[in-house]
């Protein structure tokens, strides 16, 4: 039977008595002295971030959890933040925390363990943002046709940049405006959200011009390269950014998050200046053939109403011709009423001449048929008149119908003459500004070149230190055969004085005498 551990322990014993700090100070001191640095690889547990900045997560496998703790300072400076279910290498050292018996992992550096585990946490990412809403088509904005100020955010060091720019400055020159940031390590994600949100937070009107659109480029890379793009800082910038977003991350294999949230993703950064701007070749031409177009629709515009009033007019014939045959049938019947009042006139007086009639009844006959003829008179004016007052007023309808059509025809045509005026005008001014500004681009360039062309001509050569060495015949001799060959060689200096040398080896020729130069006179 063991004894009582009770009365082992003797009053007299030898044995040291250790205070409870001093016990946990020599496991602190044992334990950081045998695990000085240490990687773990582990999977991420509970992950908590107080206000205080710090960060207190668990490292477990399937049979064990190890505490795990990031000082503020520290998590500043990680390239990977920790979270839960996402496999890390996590490097450290290893102590103790008195004040619950326990250890843990002051972790100072986490990786992620492998390309497996980046991509089930890009997974876990993509679909909890996509489930906010912030990949929704309704909420992007389509791109403007010609932005006057373009925003890039890249590095302002690498060939990105050159791309761009010299693909804009091909196809539509265009102001650009460059937001210098880091494109990956633990600073990318920062910079990249900094730099949207900053655009954004432009005035309009401001010293500063807000652009109207912005690029957000990088180059191909590995994916632990083009990570930075991936975080939700950046994809939360791009979706709410209210200036239209053009991503131009890596090749066109790679894929981002920021891809998603963008207004348009781009293949590559020169096909996302492609995107930005159209070509200006291309612009003028259809500005061209617009004005040709106009002008053609304007002059038909006023010969279309001038053709229909000539139809209208053709087709409503003369006035005169209305009563063209009403005037034949009564010459005809004219002509014929006086041979017929006369027939008329022998036929009753042959009548009367056989039968006499008694004057009274003479003069009735006589006063009715007067009054017969009269009455048959006043018919005849008032029929007349009748008439002419219906072909009056048809004609006066014809006539404001036919004004009220001119006068409609008329206004539309000067309607649309002003539209087309005004937006003539404004195609135009647009042209003259996009002239203006070429031409001070190529009055730059030949500016560059004629000054180029200053400082690479013979002229600073020669002042350089340089001589023009020329031959008999005036020809610039250029190797030495040619200037063994040579009986004299004239050398032209930078103050165009000639001296002039012989070879050695060359034959002698008399000298020409020179004559004197004349005498110099001074004046006072």
């Amino acid at each position: 039977m063991d004894d009582d551990p009770e009365d082992a322990a003797e009053p007299g014993s030898n044995a040291h008595e250790f205070t409870v700090s001093e016990l946990s100070g020599a496991l602190k001191r044992s334990i950081e002295d045998q695990f000085g640095r240490v990687r773990v690889r582990a999977e991420v547990g509970r992950v908590s971030r107080p206000g205080s900045g710090h960060l207190y997560f668990d490292l477990k496998d399937d049979r064990a959890v190890l505490a795990a703790v990031t000082w503020k300072g520290q998590a500043a400076r990680l390239v990977q933040r920790p979270e839960e279910g996402m496999e890390v290498i996590a490097t450290g050292r290893l102590t103790t925390f008195p004040g619950q018996s326990k250890y843990q992992m002051i972790v100072d550096q986490i990786e992620p363990a492998g390309a497996g585990a980046l991509m089930a946490m890009l997974d876990r990412r993509r679909k909890a943002l996509a489930a906010e809403g912030l990949f929704d088509e309704d909420r992007k904005c389509p791109l403007p046709f010609l932005p006057r100020v373009i925003g890039v955010v890249t590095s302002p060091s690498g060939a990105v940049i050159r791309d761009i720019l010299h693909r804009l400055r091909d196809r539509f020159p265009t102001r650009v405006l460059i937001w210098p940031v880091a494109v990956q390590g633990e600073g990318c994600a920062p910079q990249v959200s900094a730099a949207i949100r900053g655009f954004n937070a432009l005035p309009p009107e401001g010293p500063v011009p807000r652009p109207d659109l912005i690029i957000v480029a990088r180059g191909g890379g590995s994916l632990e390269d083009l990570w930075g793009f991936n975080e939700e800082a950046v994809v939360r910038a791009a979706a709410d950014s209210a200036i239209p977003l053009i991503s131009a991350v890596g090749h066109e294999t790679d894929t981002t998050l920021i891809d998603f949230a963008a207004d348009r993703r781009a293949p590559t950064p020169t096909a996302a200046a492609e995107m930005a701007v159209p070509v200006r070749a291309d612009l003028a031409a259809r500005l061209a053939e617009a004005g040709a177009r106009m002008a053609r629709s304007r002059v038909q515009g006023l010969q279309r109403p001038r053709q229909r009033l000539r139809d209208l007019a053709r087709a409503m014939g003369r006035p005169s011709a209305l009563t063209d045959g009403a005037r034949q049938r009564l010459d005809l019947q004219g002509a014929r009423l006086e041979p017929a009042l006369r027939h008329g006139v022998r036929a009753r007086r042959d009548r009367l001449a056989r039968r006499p009639m008694p004057a009274a009844t003479l003069r009735q006959f006589t006063a009715a048929k007067r009054h017969a003829l009269d009455r048959a008179a006043t018919r005849l004016d008032s029929a007349r008149a009748r008439r002419l007052d219906r072909t009056r007023d048809r004609l006066t309808q014809l006539q404001e119908r036919l004004d009220s059509s001119l006068a409609r025809v008329e206004a539309t045509a000067r309607r649309a003459i002003i539209q087309q005026r005004a937006r003539l005008a404004e195609l135009d001014q647009r042209l003259a500004v996009g002239l203006r500004r070429g031409q001070a681009q190529r009055r730059d360039a030949v500016q560059r070149l004629d000054r180029m062309r200053q400082s690479l001509g013979p002229d600073e050569t020669l002042r350089r230190g340089f001589v023009i060495v020329r031959g008999p015949d005036g020809r610039v001799i250029t190797s030495p055969d040619a200037a063994a060959q040579a009986p004299r060689l004239d050398l032209q200096f930078a103050d165009e004085r000639r001296v002039t040398v012989r070879p050695e080896g060359a034959p002698d020729r008399p000298k020409r005498r020179r004559p004197a130069p004349p005498e110099q006179k001074t004046l006072i």
